[in-house]
């Protein structure tokens, strides 16, 4: 016989949403839940109560850039600035992140000596709440404490007698004096704030540590974040900081270093041109002097005050000549030296600026300049980076790119200068000719003359050029400016309160979710329906809750028990597998013993003769019997007795004791169980009771041990397969789909047995169940407390 498809219209499709199916399976352990919840939520509050808040300091700064317009007009002190240079914006990040300038903020601001506040669980910093800074005179000499010393130096400080005790010994302020920890310093904090209870300050425990200048300067770097903007010359600085006035002091104080480090590379060509000039005004200097001497000592001698016209005009242009050959002179000297500093690659006094030579070559000029920019460049970069950086290798590149030229600009401006020379010279050579027209004496004096004019002239130009070279020196200004300086964010960056609360959440929820699935997804056994229809497409007849009772008749006249409904639901379910006058015979198996068939049977059997039918329980698991142990019934006459021709039908039904039921017992234990039913008889013995009674079940053996249930399956008209929650193995249910394709088992369904809350006593399955079974219904309670978990 085929099972009535209506069947699956009865039975719950699985059609449900995955949201339903999610909250059917972990909501009934909402407790659980909850109470992780709330862990984590607690754990939140001591983390956030126990944990330093870490704020943000932020600054920004403008690299000038006169070719983008992005340092504005020139001030004052930028109009003598001879020597400014364009700077990369990406090269000066990197100087604000490199180690140099960070160690030197260290030094600066003593942060290798910090000095922590003692508090009842943790410790925190006292760069703003202690009235000490403790200073030492040589911070590069510090080294970091091995890992088996104690780095915390504890003291305390007497405001009323100034005096900073250590164990036991008390040590003055503003002083370098020796300490068992080296020589150190204990002067007053400017960052400590005053309160009005002074007398508290003595009674609170400091302590503080001596750490490397090194991995201090480290261990900021990597909380400090400098970018740029491509669409600007602007660098942005940030530092997290769990003292906000630490993180402005570290920021400020960094950019103050910068600029300093800043004016004195920028100030090291302005330094060269500066020598060069002294070392030619000592030269000029001492000739004009003994120029002037032999002029007043020949006027003096010969009584001679003035010269002729002619004298004169010849003075004049003369002069002029002199003077531009004393230009071209210094021109030639200028340009030995930059070829002296090109070839031996720097090593020769430092290159000059040749614009302030006058040198008539803008080309020339520029590449001079642009070498003194790349020389800045490689000296600020090689602070920052290795040798074998790229960024540094390309300038190396760039500059032996253009020595090649300079020293080829060189010898072409050479011999324009000694061209130009040459001609001078002539010139001045035809003036000579007017000298024998002139007496001997006012020719002497011209001659001298002429000298001390020269002299005086190259003296005056060298004079300018110095003040011009010191002005430049000394007015120099960073080529960059501070448009915001550091300022703290007024709420913490981390950690963060919502955050940390909505992370802890989820955290919790996450870890009960993680802790359900794992516990279902290692369970061997079957745990939830969803299981059952996932492995096998064999159809779910009825769901039968554990009863806690742990009775084995749950089933009387006039018991209302929620298990009594679902037996009476399972009895009006059989209709739908076809259950009728001529289709009678129920087979109960299962795939292991203990899945409770004898309790389904038994209960089955009572329901269905509650309404007036017939009913024979036939004992047919010749191996473990156990249906008249529940009914305390002998087996000395049963089954067995009438499958070896020893007993007729008659002589083997016996009484329930319960009206309209009658049972079969197995009788004596036989040796071959199997092949006693497959002698033939039994077939005669199901025709026989089918005229007499109105429903036959038959209580098997499980199939997965012994044959039995397939050899008595063909003779049934429904097989119902027992599931049991938490007992029957996922192996063999994955079996019973095979079993379902090979219809080895006739008009078969499963019945789910012994199904148990999940989580919280009452939620789950059972009168709050999937289905909601039972509301209001039932007059028995769940007599366990709320809590008792499954």
């Amino acid at each position: 016989m085929q099972p009535n498809n209506s069947i699956n219209q009865f039975q719950d499709t699985g059609n449900e949403s995955p949201l339903a199916d999610f909250l059917n399976k972990y909501l009934p352990y909402w407790p659980y839940f909850a109470i992780l919840v709330i862990m984590g939520l607690t754990s939140a509050w001591l983390y956030l109560r126990y944990t330093s808040k870490v704020y943000e300091t932020k600054a920004t700064l403008l690299i000038k850039d006169d070719k983008k317009g992005a340092g504005g007009d020139l001030g004052p002190l930028q109009a003598f600035d001879l020597f400014g240079s364009v700077n990369s914006v990406e090269n000066e990040a990197a100087i604000l992140k490199s180690r140099t300038l960070m160690q030197e903020v260290v030094r600066n601001l003593h942060l290798y000596a910090p000095v922590f506040v003692t508090g009842r669980v943790q410790s925190h910093s006292g760069y703003a709440s202690c009235p000490i800074r403790v200073e030492s005179p040589f911070p590069d000499s510090i080294k970091s404490p091995k890992l088996n010393e104690k780095s915390e130096i504890p003291f305390t400080f007497s405001r009323e007698k100034q005096l900073v005790t250590i164990q036991n010994k008390n040590y003055p302020l503003n002083t370098f004096i020796e300490t068992p920890y080296g020589k150190l310093k204990f002067v007053i904090n400017k960052n400590y704030e005053l309160t009005k209870d002074y007398s508290s300050v003595s009674t609170i425990d400091y302590f503080f540590e001596l750490r490397n200048v090194e991995r201090t300067a480290n261990a900021y770097i990597r909380n400090t974040t400098i970018s740029t903007d491509n669409k600007s010359n602007v660098i942005s600085l940030s530092i997290k900081d769990e003292v906000p006035q630490r993180g402005e002091d570290i920021l400020n104080e960094l950019l103050k270093v910068y600029n300093q480090a800043s004016i004195l590379d920028k100030n090291m060509l302005a330094g060269n041109t500066l020598k060069f000039v002294e070392d030619r005004l000592k030269f000029v200097s001492q000739e004009l002097d003994s120029v002037e001497r032999n002029l007043q000592n020949f006027r003096s001698q010969n009584q001679i005050t003035d010269i002729t016209t002619q004298g004169q005009i010849y003075l004049q242009t003369v002069a002029e000549n002199d003077q531009k050959l004393s230009e071209i002179d210094m021109q030639l000297a200028a340009l030995d030296q930059v070829e002296k500093y090109v070839r031996t690659g720097g090593a020769v006094g430092g290159i000059v600026s040749i614009s302030s030579m006058n040198i008539p070559n803008p080309a020339f000029t520029a590449n001079i300049q642009k070498l003194a920019e790349l020389e800045l460049q490689y000296t600020q970069l090689k602070k920052t980076v290795p040798e074998n950086n790229p960024q540094l290798q390309s300038i190396v590149d760039g500059i032996n790119k253009l020595k090649p030229t300079i020293i080829e600009n060189v010898s072409n401006q050479r011999k324009n200068l000694l061209a130009s020379r040459k001609d001078l010279a002539q010139v001045n050579n035809s003036y000579n000719s007017l000298l024998r027209t002139v007496p001997a004496k006012e020719r002497e004096l011209l001659s001298i003359s002429r000298q001390q004019v020269i002299k005086n002239d190259i003296y005056t130009f060298l004079l300018k050029k110095r003040e011009e070279t010191a002005l430049s020196y000394a007015s120099a200004v960073p080529d960059s400016r501070i448009i915001d300086k550091a300022q703290t964010s007024l709420q913490p960056v981390s950690p963060k309160r919502s955050l940390t609360y909505i992370i802890a959440l989820i955290l919790g929820l996450g870890i009960g979710f993680i802790i359900f699935y794992l516990k279902d997804l290692l369970s061997t056994t079957i745990q939830d329906r969803s299981e059952i229809e996932t492995l096998t497409k064999m159809p779910i007849l009825s769901e039968i809750l554990y009863d806690d009772s742990k009775a084995a008749i749950v089933v009387a006249d006039g018991k209302r028990s929620f298990i009594a409904e679902q037996f009476r639901q399972l009895r009006t379910s059989l209709g739908f597998m076809g259950l009728d006058e001529g289709h009678k015979k129920i087979l109960l198996t299962s795939s292991i013993s203990g899945e409770g068939k004898s309790f389904i049977a038994i209960n089955l059997a009572i329901s269905l003769s509650l309404i007036g039918k017939k009913v024979i329980l036939l004992e047919l698991d010749l191996r473990k019997p156990k249906l008249s142990d529940i009914l305390t019934i002998s087996r000395s006459v049963g089954v067995s007795n009438y499958l070896i021709n020893k007993k007729t039908i008659e002589e083997i039904i016996l009484e329930s004791g319960i009206d309209n039921l009658s049972i079969i017992t197995s009788g004596p234990l036989p040796p071959n169980p199997s092949e006693l039913l497959s002698n033939g008889k039994m077939n005669q013995l199901l025709t026989k009771l089918e005229t007499e009674f109105d429903y036959i079940i038959m209580d098997t053996a499980p199939i997965g041990p012994v044959t039995d249930a397939y050899i008595l399956s063909p003779l049934s008209d429904i097989t119902l397969f027992l599931i049991r929650y938490n007992y029957t193995p996922k192996v063999f249910v994955k079996k019973l789909e095979e079993i379902r394709k090979n219809n080895a088992l006739k008009n078969s369904a499963i019945i789910y047995n012994g199904i148990k809350p999940r989580g919280v006593r009452g939620y789950g399955y059972g009168a709050y169940g999937k289905y909601g079974y039972g509301y209001g219904y039932t007059e028995e309670r769940l007599k366990k407390k709320w809590w008792k978990i499954s």
